[in-house]
């Protein structure tokens, strides 16, 4: 019997419509302070969400429940 589920909370992730429009060499000064706030000094991307979710996601997980699985580069550490 299944009680409670696992959540994964993903920072801020650059991707779809948080993704720049300017040019890449302009971007790189709009956000500078969110771009450096964590620990790996930049941006989170999907890259970085997708294998926390599939690990929820799998039987390898299958003793953890109830839990919010934070992916921010450490903000919520700091």
């Amino acid at each position: 019997m299944e009680s409670g589920s696992t959540a994964c909370a993903p920072g801020w992730i650059e991707a779809g419509l948080q993704r720049p429009r300017a040019r890449p060499s302009e971007h790189r000064t709009t956000r500078p302070a969110r771009r450096k706030a964590g620990p790996p000094g930049r941006q989170g991307e999907p890259e970085d969400i997708a294998p926390a979710r599939v690990f929820v996601a799998s039987d390898r997980a299958r003793y953890i429940t109830g839990q919010l699985l934070p992916i921010d580069g450490g903000l919520t550490s700091m």
